[in-house]
C-alpha cells in the first residue's frame, strides 16, 4: 500500500437513481485497473462504501434516469458537490427502460401494480408521506443539472470509466472514441 495522503487522491461518488445498477456492475468491471487506481482515488457516496451523503467530490457517477423527487433532490445534491458529474448509461442520458412507462399514466401504472395486478393480496396504491412523488415521466439528468460527460451504453465498458477516472487525474478532456460510446 502506497503512502498517497488522501487529500491527494481523486474523490469519487456514485449513485444509481432510476435504473437497474448494471451501470455500477461495469464499473466494477475494471479488474486490474481498479486495483491499480485505488492508489488514487477514494470513494465518498456510493453503495460500494455505504456512505450515505456526498461531499466535496472530484466526480460524481450517476446512473439511472429521474423517476421521483427523490431522484431530483440526490442529482442536485451531487452536481452541489461534484466538481465534475458523469451521466453513466443509457438511463441517465435519456431514461432508458425507465422512460417506457413515458407514454401511460402514472396512475394508470400504479393501479395495474399495486390493484389489479397477479398476485395483488392487498389492493391499494402505497400513499405514504415519506414515499417520493413520482414523477410524470422518467427525465434525463441534463434536464435537472449540468452534466460535464456522457458514457453511452447499456452498460457502458469499464474502459469508459477508466478513461474518465484517468483523465481527470491527469488533468486532460477524456478521450472516448466510439468503441468505448457505442451499443453492442
Amino acid at each position: 500500500m502506497s503512502n498517497t495522503d488522501t487529500a491527494d487522491k481523486l474523490r469519487i461518488a456514485t449513485c444509481s437513481l432510476a435504473g437497474c445498477f448494471g451501470c455500477h456492475m461495469s464499473f466494477l468491471d475494471m479488474d486490474e485497473a481498479l486495483v491499480s487506481l485505488i492508489e488514487h482515488i477514494e470513494f465518498n457516496r456510493s453503495p460500494l462504501t455505504d456512505i450515505k451523503e456526498v461531499k466535496d467530490c472530484d466526480i460524481g457517477l450517476i446512473e439511472g434516469g429521474l423517476c421521483n423527487t427523490e431522484n431530483i433532490a440526490v442529482l442536485r445534491e451531487f452536481r452541489a458537490q461534484c466538481k465534475i458529474i458523469v451521466a453513466v448509461g443509457a438511463c441517465a442520458i435519456n431514461g432508458g427502460v425507465p422512460a417506457l412507462r413515458n407514454h401511460l399514466d402514472v396512475q394508470d401504472c400504479l393501479k395495474e401494480a399495486y390493484v389489479e395486478g397477479i398476485g395483488v393480496v392487498d389492493p391499494q396504491i402505497p400513499c405514504d408521506e415519506e414515499l417520493p412523488k413520482l414523477l410524470k415521466q422518467v427525465i434525463p439528468l441534463h434536464e435537472v443539472v449540468t452534466v460535464d460527460y456522457f458514457l453511452p451504453g447499456c452498460p457502458p465498458p469499464a474502459e469508459a470509466f477508466v478513461e474518465i477516472v484517468t483523465a481527470v487525474m491527469e488533468k486532460r478532456d477524456a478521450r472516448l472514441p466510439l468503441k468505448l460510446r457505442h451499443f453492442d
